[in-house]
């Protein structure tokens, strides 16, 4: 298996990739998949787990640094703008149209977490995806609104809007607006906001679980009155006749949002659960990513077939 450091353009914007191909000899051209980070994910983490595994399997795979994110370009640093996050999935699929090794008949879309919804948004778009999967589905805008279990109050989010006015403010009178701290100091403190699903994402972005140096640890301001508008989940009765396909831990406490995606979902569509696996699980633990794994093969195997 080999990974290629590559860019392609979304929207003006150049995007920092890693390509992985099979060392096993093809009698044709590929198929191929466009695998998608969770929040504040780079390439190198989980995105990139699943890539290079899929690829042993005999897919092309692209996972890629979101816009304003990781290695990619574009400014403010750390903004998560749902609608370019969408955008980065089609010019990947347009990337990927590009290689001679891929059949750009035969493309699908992988979407972990935060990317989830992103990658249903840019499938219900784009009829060049023939088929899509998710892992851990997350819908950002949901998740600011409502919490990652769907029951915050909605203080929450209005204290944020607050926030997010007062630094557009600053900005405008040329003062430095601030950034959005994502995790506390301590796994402790992430345990008080965020129970379990707190302590795990905290023990995967910050501590030696899966910390990359890459990773987000804040988010522009302005991202957050972006979430206030958006709502990815719009574009899922798109997605049929063209299957779906989402996998979520059986411990999930965001498995709300797929399910949700799931009921929303007009064509062929499978939720399909690990057991004993939580959210995080799915990131990087080989029990849970390998029947993942299983799963996704025979899901693309199936429908991007001739």
């Amino acid at each position: 298996m080999a990974r290629t450091r590559v860019s392609f353009d979304s929207a003006g914007i150049e995007i920092a990739a890693h390509l992985y191909t099979s060392d096993r000899p093809a009698a044709g051209r590929r198929p191929a998949l466009v695998v998608g980070h969770p929040g504040t994910g780079v390439k190198e983490q989980t995105s990139g787990t699943y890539a290079q595994l899929m690829a042993e399997r005999g897919f092309v795979t692209l996972a890629f640094d979101a816009a304003y994110q990781g290695e990619s370009g574009g400014l403010p640093r750390g903004l998560e703008d749902p609608a370019q996050r969408v955008e980065d999935f089609k010019a990947a699929v347009s990337y990927l149209t590009t290689r001679d090794e891929v059949d750009p008949d035969r493309i699908g879309l992988l979407g972990i977490c935060a990317s989830g919804g992103y990658s249903l948004a840019a499938t219900g778009g784009d009829h060049r995806v023939k088929a899509v999967a998710t892992v851990c589905t997350a819908e950002p805008a949901r998740q600011f609104r409502y919490g990652a279990d769907g029951s915050q109050d909605p203080a929450v989010f209005q204290t944020l809007l607050d926030a997010a006015a007062q630094a557009r403010t600053r900005a405008a009178r040329g003062e430095d607006p601030g950034v959005m701290t994502m995790f506390p100091e301590t796994a402790e403190q992430a345990g008080t906001l965020g129970g379990e699903h707190g302590v795990e994402g905290w023990e995967y972005y910050c501590g030696p679980r899966g910390h990359h140096e890459r990773s987000a640890k804040y988010l522009a301001w302005d991202s957050i009155d972006r979430m206030a508008s958006s709502d990815v989940f719009r574009a899922v009765p798109l997605i049929g006749p063209r299957p779906m396909l989402q996998i979520i831990g059986e411990r999930a406490v965001t498995a709300w949002m797929a399910l949700e995606a799931h009921q929303a979902a007009t064509g062929p569509k499978e939720l399909h659960r690990i057991p004993g696996a939580s959210h995080v699980d799915l990131y990087d633990k080989r029990e849970y990513i390998d029947p993942a794994v299983d799963k996704l093969t025979d899901h693309f195997t199936t429908h991007l077939d001739k």
